[in-house]
């Protein structure tokens, strides 16, 4: 068992005073059947108002409510995590890849699963995606999601700040360069154009293995394989999700889980920072 500790900072500074706002933030880590959150702190440096809440996937959020007007919030949250080693990944055998693959077209598998397997704004290509990667119909399934995790992890650089939340597919695959969400998206679109139901990941990783996206809320994706459940890849490192992340929200695409949102009644520029710290020990 691992025992994380970690610590997410905001600072949000305003030009002018902000005299009415809401400070929305997804950064609460859940609880699942590999991590189990222990304890949560929260401060904030103006004279707020905290309200807990739980938006449509069933994820709690914090929302902050000034009292007074600010020209600048410093959140603070701090969050004490069990995380388990997460097994190797089960695959039977026996199970026919023809069998699997099948599945995916099962008309009840589409309606279970429909939220997940359609393009988004964020994860809608230009190209065909068969142009940039194909699947192997002679691999089983997790296999080509394997293939897949190495071929998107070679195919983007990761710089981190090198894109913005509303960046599109399109100018990724072009520009060849991206954040953890962009690497994401680009593994969903081409999973769900073969039918594989995928849903985008947020989260913290661990710090310490020199893992891309370490400093900030992190992204990944799951991907659910019949017979097998919902597994975790990080295609910006190239590796299975592990005990190395932990939890957060899931989505659709990076709009679903955006760690800060903010509604203001003020004028004037803004200037945001986050950073995360996590340490554990066994």
């Amino acid at each position: 068992m691992f025992n994380y500790t970690i610590k997410y900072t905001a600072e949000n500074t305003y030009e002018n005073p902000v005299f009415e706002a809401y400070w929305q933030y997804l950064v609460t880590p859940l609880t699942d059947d590999t991590q189990e959150l222990i304890s949560s702190e929260f401060n904030a440096s103006a004279s707020c108002v905290f309200e807990k809440s739980i938006n449509g996937y069933d994820f709690e959020t914090i929302r902050i409510r000034n009292k007074k007007a600010v020209d600048a919030l410093n959140f603070e949250a701090v969050f004490k995590v069990i995380k388990a080693e997460v097994g190797p990944i089960e695959f039977d055998s026996s199970i026919k890849f023809e069998e699997t693959y099948n599945a995916l077209s099962d008309l009840s598998f589409t309606v279970d699963f429909e939220a997940y397997l359609y393009p988004t704004e964020f994860t809608q290509l230009k190209e065909e995606p068969f142009d940039l990667f194909m699947f192997e119909p002679s691999k089983n399934i997790i296999d080509n999601l394997k293939a897949l995790n190495s071929w998107v992890h070679h195919y983007i650089t990761f710089k981190s700040n090198e894109t913005y939340q509303n960046t599109l597919l399109k100018d990724v695959v072009k520009n060849k360069a991206g954040d953890s969400p962009d690497f994401a998206h680009l593994f969903l679109a081409i999973a769900r154009k073969n039918k594989l139901p995928g849903r985008f990941v947020t989260g913290y990783l661990h710090q310490g293995n020199n893992f891309f996206g370490d400093t900030q809320m992190h992204a990944w994706v799951e991907v659910y394989v019949p017979n097998s459940g919902w597994i975790g890849f990080d295609p910006s490192n190239n590796l299975f999700a592990n005990h190395n992340h932990v939890k957060v929200a899931h989505g659709i695409d990076y709009k679903d889980c955006a760690p800060f949102k903010s509604f203001l009644f003020a004028s004037g520029d803004k200037k945001i920072k986050h950073a995360v710290e996590v340490t554990y020990d066994q």
